[in-house]
């Protein structure tokens, strides 16, 4: 078995779904997925991408990403220092379910209709 994170493992005893949620859920992960499907990105390139997260957020979704097998970090001993974020096997395969999920909230939305906040219902 892969090292995972804690959650993960917790997950394990329930159904392969919900370690599919312990991995992928989260604030941004099947975003930071899709955006690296292309090919590997560097941090700020990635942040760009992804859109509006916090470095720390996406720090943190991108260490948990890691531990979890999803993604590779490269260092390159440069001046200056240099990282890089890419997908490895299971992160491509992940990055399926992504499309794929991408592709659901397309048609659940009506792609052409624009996103209107919920409102409260009408106490009348």
């Amino acid at each position: 078995m892969i090292a995972v994170r804690e959650a993960v493992r917790r997950a394990a005893d329930v159904c392969p779904i919900e370690v599919g949620v312990a991995v992928a859920g989260g604030d941004w992960k099947l975003t930071v997925v899709s955006k690296l499907e292309p090919g590997p990105l560097r941090f700020g390139a990635l942040q760009r991408a992804v859109g509006p997260v916090s470095a720390k957020t996406l720090t943190r979704q991108l260490r948990a990403l890691e531990t979890d097998g999803i993604v590779t970090r490269t260092v390159y001993a440069e001046v200056p220092p240099r990282v890089t974020y890419a997908l490895t096997a299971a992160g491509a395969e992940l990055a399926e379910v992504a499309r794929a999920l991408g592709s659901w909230g397309e048609r659940y939305l009506g792609a052409s209709a624009p996103v209107a906040p919920a409102s409260a219902p009408d106490a009348t």
